[in-house]
């Protein structure tokens, strides 16, 4: 409601015509018919007089607002800041919601150490349940170097690792893969299964395959255990199946899905 509207409603209210306004404020019917017609508007020392008039508020008058109405609360935002300047660029959200007292997303660029901490982290330097950025540290990370349950980066560390340089607890694939459990790499080296153009473990396969229990390859190497060309696998002339279960002859000791997985990575 503007305030030409309030000024008539006030006045219908108190029954009195126009001309009876102007009297008791001092004024001209003609100044009370353009305040209420909209194409005037009373000064202050006017607005004064009208409001003690009919017993209202200059705010009440002018806006509408009622004595002791309650203010609507300021609408909570999200901050995000974003500075760009030819030299320096910086750019960071926080979500408001948290989980663990953590934000659910932190999101933190730009030049420099920009260090985002959020379940959902990404940053220069990410620390989360999932985090992306140069150093990243998390169940899941993904980074130039990355730290995790899952780790995948130019160098990465983990239960699983996939990078240039992996290094895993169960699995690591990579340039160069180390790995307690499986190694998969140009050079993979494991203490249980490695397949690579070098490998070394119990149970290699590669180029050059070094295997105390097994070794399968163009250059096989084993101590003690059981070494095989690829070649001389080829010239058996046996099917995938029998060549399993000859194997498995040979090195008892052998879980199947070992071998499965040394004769599937070797191409055999």
């Amino acid at each position: 409601m503007e305030f030409r509207d309030r000024l008539y409603q006030l006045r219908r209210g108190r029954g009195i015509s126009q001309e009876e306004l102007a009297n008791a404020v001092g004024v001209s019917r003609q100044a009370v018919q353009k305040w209420e017609a909209g194409s005037s508007t009373p000064d202050l020392d006017n607005l004064s007089a009208l409001a003690e008039y009919f017993g209202v508020t200059l705010d009440y008058l002018v806006r509408g607002a009622e004595p002791g109405a309650p203010q609507a609360a300021p609408v909570e935002r999200t901050v995000i800041h974003n500075y760009y300047t030819p030299f320096h660029y910086r750019y960071e959200y926080r979500s408001k919601c948290t989980l663990l007292g953590l934000p659910l997303v932190h999101i933190h660029l730009g030049y420099g150490l920009r260090r985002a901490k959020g379940i959902i982290a990404v940053g220069n330097v990410a620390t989360g349940a999932v985090a992306v950025g140069g150093l990243s540290a998390g169940l899941v990370s993904v980074g130039g170097l990355s730290l995790g349950g899952l780790a995948l980066g130019g160098l990465a560390a983990g239960v699983c690792a996939f990078g240039g340089l992996a290094l895993g607890v169960l699995l690591a694939v990579g340039g160069v893969a180390l790995s307690l459990g499986l190694a998969l790499g140009g050079a993979a080296v494991s203490r249980f299964a490695a397949q690579g153009g070098l490998a070394v473990a119990p149970y290699a396969a590669g180029d050059a395959a070094f295997g105390s229990v097994l070794a399968i390859g163009n250059n096989p190497h084993s101590a003690g255990g059981l070494a095989l060309t690829f070649a001389q696998i080829n010239a058996m002339g046996l099917s995938p199946a029998q060549l399993l279960s000859w194997l498995h002859a040979q090195v008892p000791e052998a879980p199947q899905w070992v071998l499965r997985l040394i004769l599937a990575a070797s191409g055999v």
